[in-house]
């Protein structure tokens, strides 16, 4: 650190819950825009500051990055001349640790001997590359999730996202995936957890410590009940520890739960600093936000290594519309969406694939088979939807013979893409099942050739393979 940024310091002004203001005693002792700052509670409880704005008089507009409780004025800042950094992921692998990179896991400290800032200039293009431009070969990531490995298949280097409502479960599909991929792919895994429940956390950390998948997974949380700095900075600080870990080429897994709770983070803070919000309530700064976070996840020329993510997105009120959801939309390769409709009936993981698009899902990434396997089940599953609103009204015996077959082959389709979970055992009584991509196109052939028409559908109602 440098001797001059050392000795610079300044004294807080004004606390507004999270919002520190604090003045220097000279404008050329100023911080810069983002720059991390330091200071104490009187129970002596550090308080890690971020500088958002240049005020008039020296004073800096911060938002604090953990509780301000027990701050007061005159409370003594001191400059750290750096934004704020965070251990690299090697470092942190089976701990659990806040943005800036502190152990909260009740384990012995974290001894790092470099840091890493969290915010970075942006990348050269030339760095960032799709596969498809590089002419490479896609490597697909079996998840072992029948639906998800049918119609929405994982590809190294992609950015995919998990979207509901409240209570249609984003958060324990998120951890089978979690279960199936980092137990049969040999890469690393970080989990991100921006603005969901402490308790969601201590269950995932015993869970992958159950199944003895902690020793490659890195665990970083901001909370629902801290500050909306954390919850927005922990986005950054999770792609950030994926980055370290891919300049090691190394294939990083970067989960998110939830993306939108980060970009909700950026609403609460530009309220909080005054700031006129755009026509639709959000943020004016939306879609840069956005696209700072999408824009690092990507495939590099230099390591080797690339980063997969897997995004939760909270929908509000189930309404796609939410102009937060539709700016994530635009970076998403693909698109999961939940249906409570799905839920009602019991269908379980609720992906609705009428709903849902992927843009992985190309003869030319999944071969010809696997494409034309999925875009009948795709056909079979929309004509279903149409037949089924006949089938309300007048009944099904009204039906035609050809369209009765179909029907009927739809709704066993519909109950084989359902799956008992490993991460579900303890609620739903049964084993969680694997499934190969091999096994779940071999089942959906069979149904859709008719080679299971004179079994009943319940027969194929949270089974694994046929």
């Amino acid at each position: 650190m440098n001797k001059d940024i050392k000795a610079s310091i300044g004294y807080v002004v004004a606390v507004q819950g999270p919002v520190v203001d604090v003045k220097f005693p000279d404008s050329e002792d100023m911080p810069a825009i983002l720059e991390n700052l330091n200071t104490q509670t009187v129970d002596r409880k550090r308080v890690v500051l971020e500088v958002v704005e240049h005020l008039p008089g020296n004073i800096v507009r911060c938002i604090a990055i953990n509780s301000t409780f027990n701050l007061q004025r005159h409370a003594v800042v001191t400059r750290t001349g750096e934004p704020i950094q965070i251990p690299p992921g090697d470092a942190l692998y089976g701990r659990i640790v806040n943005c800036w990179g502190s152990h909260i896991d009740q384990k012995e400290e974290i001894v790092a001997t470099e840091k890493i800032p969290i915010r970075k200039p942006k990348t050269s293009s030339r760095l960032i590359y799709t596969q498809q431009r590089a002419g490479d070969k896609f490597e697909i990531l079996e998840t072992g999730i029948k639906i998800i490995d049918l119609l929405f298949p994982l590809v190294k280097g992609s950015k995919n996202g998990i979207l509901g409502g409240a209570a249609l479960g984003k958060s324990i599909l998120t951890l089978e995936i979690i279960h199936n991929i980092v137990r049969k792919h040999q890469g690393a895994c970080v989990f991100t957890g921006a603005g969901e429940r402490i308790r969601e956390g201590n269950e995932l950390y015993f869970e992958l410590s159950r199944r003895d998948i902690l020793s490659k997974t890195v665990l970083i949380f901001g909370q629902m009940n801290e500050p909306p700095g954390a919850r927005f900075e922990v986005a950054m600080s999770g792609v950030t520890l994926a980055e370290s870990l891919q300049q090691k080429n190394q294939d990083v897994l970067l989960f998110v739960d939830n993306i939108f709770r980060f970009l909700q983070a950026g609403a609460e803070i530009s309220s909080l600093l005054g700031r006129l919000p755009s026509e639709t309530g959000y943020q004016p700064t939306l879609i840069s936000e956005a696209s700072e976070f999408h824009e690092r996840i990507r495939s590099s020329k230099e390591t080797g290594g690339s980063i997969t993510s897997i995004e939760a997105v909270y929908i509000p009120a189930d309404d796609l519309t939410d102009p937060a959801v539709v700016t994530i939309f635009s970076f998403l390769d693909s698109i999961m969406v939940l249906s409570r409709q799905r839920v009602q009936l019991g269908l379980y993981p609720a992906i609705d694939p009428l709903l849902s698009s992927s843009a992985n899902l190309d003869p030319d990434i999944v071969g010809g088979r696997h494409f034309e396997v999925a875009q009948e089940v795709l056909h079979t599953l929309q004509r279903y939807e149409e037949l089924r609103r006949i089938v309300m009204v007048i009944g099904i015996d009204e039906l035609s013979a050809g369209d009765r077959i179909l029907y009927e082959r739809a709704r066993k389709l519909q109950n084989f893409l359902t799956q008992p979970f490993f991460v579900a055992e303890a609620y739903t009584g049964k084993m969680g099942e694997y499934v190969t991509l091999e096994q779940t196109l071999l089942g959906c052939e069979k149904i859709m050739a008719g080679h299971l028409d004179r079994r009943p559908e319940g027969e194929l109602y949270m089974i694994g393979a046929i």
